[in-house]
This record gives structure tokens, sequence and C-alpha cells, in this order.
């Protein structure tokens, strides 16, 4: 074992005795057994406990961070997040109420979907009062998330969905942008509260807004224009909301926070788990680990508890399952291959359909629950990332240089950092032409490249698209209407896209720079003297 306690790096260490070692004491190896030991003890002879151990500490097989902390808990919720539908009727209000905050309180995130509630001043027969409308309902289950710390460990994790055809969507895709007062009160306090600053906001769309869009006849064609060409200019300036698709999906409208799990069923779930490619050796290894991964995934559907009786009962039904593959890039540049859905990866990724379909089938019937309604979607897994050592989902690397800023004590320090993954690369002997990061990609390859590997998803994939600052020379009022153009090309094959521009947000603490400045510098730290921030919310 190395200094950083089998893991790449220290910061990757830290982030494990964090969030997942048991009580800090635990090793990787302790961890990798806590989890395999009691979420499948009950189900699979020890000779495939031993191979799913051995996956684990590999790295080649990592299930989402509630497993990591919840399995060998008294109370041992181990899914990530859970699916909602909000009912336009007061009762409906409260059951949203009572079921998120039971949920969120063992630790998992809510997705919810609004778009039921009638729209704000519609009138309210019963009383003969007016509607406050769905992003009243939003506020007050944002601040429930406030006042959560979700399973006692971690902050709350919201979203919130609204069609495209809602009479609010207008007040909605602007209903964080908040002032510039209020933001730069945010800046000195970061506990200090706006509206809906716990919660990702997205517009759903569904197939008759790809009709309507494209028919100048449909009666809804110039709402669908307006609404898209605004969405776009939210996401594209300040990276909400975000864009959810249901093309010829349309009763799956319901998404998870990070919007990678896909139901048409209120109280659902999603039971997430990662095979790290640039950890597999070949593809008769991607085949066995994906039959291992899915076989784990079906047993934390029996092991876990539930939050509430409906979501036990939802779960069983469904028995949803959401596999998912995380390192494309460095797997990619690993080969020599630019960032595209070339003929090999066609093939590992053939392999990883075809194997966990298979595993769910037969896997499902041994141990005699439901088959799977959905068995793939690829989560963000930043954390988990970067305790594998490698990139994360399908996102392009970040930066191959950046310049860390963080809080020692009360001064603002910098550090030049060469990521993890480029020096890897380095050391194989992969030519500096070939390692890339966000910066390189063009957004048309961005786009291509997650509705090419969606094909073989049968949820969804989250990821985060990084874009230049809003008004710079290839984020502006003109390549707007290139990008949305392009962008609803590629929608119909897409479940969902969120994008980021640099700078958009207050407390960035990671700032791109030259490889070449960074190798020269490695290591170097130094005292920020020319910039200043209040209470840490510029770094960490």
């Amino acid at each position: 074992m190395t200094d950083n306690g089998g893991f790449d790096s220290k910061l990757a260490h830290t982030v494990f005795l964090q969030k997942y070692s048991m009580n800090g004491l635990e090793t990787w190896e302790d961890t990798c057994k806590r989890v395999v030991k009691y979420v499948t003890r009950q189900y699979l002879s020890a000779e495939i406990q031993n191979e799913l151990y051995d996956a684990m500490v590999s790295k080649k097989f990592i299930p989402a961070g509630r497993y990591l902390y919840s399995a060998g808990r008294p109370k041992h919720q181990v899914f990530n997040c859970f699916l909602m539908k909000s009912m336009d009727s007061r009762e409906g209000w409260a059951k949203l109420l009572h079921d998120a905050t039971s949920v969120l309180m063992l630790g998992g995130g809510v997705g919810v979907d609004y778009s039921d509630v009638r729209a704000e001043g519609a009138v309210i027969k019963g009383t003969g009062g007016l509607a406050t409308g769905p992003i009243a309902l939003m506020n007050i289950m944002n601040e429930t998330g406030r006042g959560i710390m979700a399973g006692g460990s971690r902050r709350s994790a919201l979203m919130a969905l609204l069609s495209w055809k809602h009479g609010d969507v207008f007040k909605f895709m602007e209903s964080k942008n908040h002032s510039e007062e209020l933001k730069a009160l945010k800046e000195k306090d970061f506990t200090f509260p706006l509206s809906l600053d716990g919660t990702n906001i997205s517009v759903s769309y569904d197939t008759e807004f790809f009709i309507a869009i494209k028919d100048r006849k449909h009666p809804l064609h110039k709402h669908a224009k307006k609404v898209w060409e605004m969405n776009c200019l939210q996401a594209f300036s300040t990276a909400e909301p975000g864009m959810s698709f249901d093309y010829l999906n349309d009763k799956n409208s319901l998404r998870n926070p990070c919007a990678e799990a896909i139901s048409d069923t209120n109280n659902d779930r999603c039971n997430l788990g990662t095979v790290w490619l640039p950890k597999i050796k070949d593809k008769d290894e991607l085949a066995r680990i994906t039959y291992l991964g899915t076989q784990f995934l079906l047993c934390g559907g029996l092991y876990t508890d539930s939050p509430l009786e409906e979501v036990e009962r939802v779960g069983r039904e469904n028995n949803r399952i959401g596999l998912g593959l995380g390192g494309f890039h460095e797997w990619l540049m690993e080969r020599g291959y630019g960032y595209e859905v070339g003929p090999e990866l066609h093939q590992w990724l053939n392999i990883f359909e075809r194997e966990s379909d298979a595993a769910a089938y037969i896997e499902s019937n041994v141990l005699d629950v439901n088959l799977p309604k959905s068995k793939r979607a690829i989560a963000p897994n930043g954390t988990l990332g970067l305790m594998a050592g490698t990139t994360s989902g399908i996102e392009p690397l970040f930066a191959k240089a950046y310049m860390r800023r963080y809080l020692d004590g009360t001064v603002w320090k910098a550090q030049y950092v060469v990521d993890g993954v480029v020096k890897r690369l380095l050391d194989k002997g992969t030519p500096m032409e070939v390692i890339q990061d966000s910066a390189d990609i063009t957004f048309k390859q961005r786009v291509k490249f997650q509705a090419d590997v969606q094909q073989y998803i049968d949820m969804g994939i989250s990821s985060t698209c990084n874009l230049p600052s809003w008004g710079s020379e290839t984020n502006n009022e003109e390549t707007l209407k290139t990008y949305s153009k392009l962008l609803l090309k590629y929608a119909p094959r897409l479940r969902g896209f969120t994008c980021y521009p640099d700078g958009c947000r207050g407390g960035q603490p990671l700032v791109r720079v030259s490889l070449e400045e960074a190798l020269a510098h490695e290591g170097l730290i130094f005292e920020e003297k020319e910039h200043s921030c209040v209470n840490g919310v510029c770094g960490t």
C-alpha cells in the first residue's frame, strides 16, 4: 500500500477517508470487504464474493457512494437517488414533502417532475383562491433540503423538472437569475439563502416538442421555438436550466438529481455502480466485470433498507439497475484515439450492453426477482472517478493542468497541479499531441459523443459540457445560434444535456494553466496576494 492508502493521489485518499471509510479508520480494502460481505453474502457464493472483492479493490468495479457509506450500518439505505412526481392537490403537495423528507434523511437525493401542478394564478375552485404554482412548491422543497443534512452526512441533492408546455415554463427558466446584489451576498456567505440554490432545474421535452418545432403549422410551433431559444440562452450563459429529452419515450419523464436515472413511476429509485474502462485489460475481462457488477446491483436491490413502503413496492416491481461505464477519455487517449466513438469503442460498448442484459436476465431468475426494467445508466461519478484515478463518466479531461486555490488557515494559497491522468499517460509514452482536455474538444464532438454512447444506455447519461465563459470568442450570442441548432439536431438521440460556462458561478477553485507552465512549477505553493476571498467561498 502506498502513502496515499492505495489511491493515486492524496486528495483521493482524503476524500475516501472523509466520505466512505467507516469512522475514518477503514482502509480501501476494508471498505471493499465490508460492502461485498453485507450486500451479497446472503445471495452469492463465496467464490463470486471473492471475485467482486478483487474487482472493487482493483477499482475495476465500484458501486455508488451510498453503497460505500451505508453497507453494514444499522440503517443501510444504499441507493443514491429517488424519482418523484408532484400531484396537483393539497394532499399531493403534503405527500411529496413527506416522502422527500423521509428519503433525504436517509441519504437519497430527490428528483421531482412538477409538470402536473397548475400554473401560478390559476383559479382554485374549492377555495376560490389562486394557485401559487409549481415554482412555489419547488422553493418549499428547496428549503426542506436546506434544513436536512442528507443521511446525516452530506447536503441534500434536489432536481426540479417542468414540461416545455407548462404555463410557468418561462418563469421557471429565469427562476435562478438572481440579482447581482443577491449573488454578491452569496459570495460573501455561502450559507446565504437564494431561491432554488440547492436545486438543479431542467426543462422536459417530449415527442410533441420535436414535432412542433419542425412543423410551422403546428399550433405550438411558436411556443416550442421560443422555449428552446430561451433555454439555450440560459444554459450557455448561466448553466441552468438543463434539458431532459423523452423523444419516443414520453412516459419516462422522471429523473434523479443528476438525470442519469429515468422512470415512469412515482417513488422509483436508482441503483448505481460503475465499471472503469482504463482498469480493464481486454474484452473478456470487460464481459466478466460487467456480469459481476450486474449481479452486485441485483443483490443491492434485495439488501437495501427502503425509506418508504411505496419505494419498496415500486423498487421490487421495476427493479431498475444502472450499471455504468467510466474513464472513457483516458481509455481513448491510451489508444491514441480522439474524442469519438470509433470501431473499437463500439465493440466494447456492444459487449457491455450484451453482458449486462444477459446477467440481468439470468441472475434475476436465480435470485427470484423481477427482470429489471432498465439495466444501464452513466452517472457523473466525479468523486468516484477521483478515487478510481481516471476521468469521470464520459467527460473529457477537464484540464491537463491547473492552479488549485485553497485556504490554509486564514491565508489563500495556490498550487500548480498536473492532472494525474496526464502524468500517467506521459509516463506510458503517450505523445503530447494525443493528450486532450475539454478545451480541445469542440461542442459538436462533445454532443455527438454523448449521443453515440447513449444508443447503448437504456436510461440516461449524466454529463456536463464545459464551455468557455459567456461573452467569450467561442461562447456568445453569435455562437448561440450554431450551438442551439446543433444541439436540437442531436437531442432526439439524447436523454439529457447540461453545460457549464466557465466562471458562471462564484467559488471556482480551479484555474486552467498551460501544461508546460505546470510541469515547470509542479508542486510549487505560493501565497495569493493578488486575490482575496471571504469566508472560504472561493476554494477548498
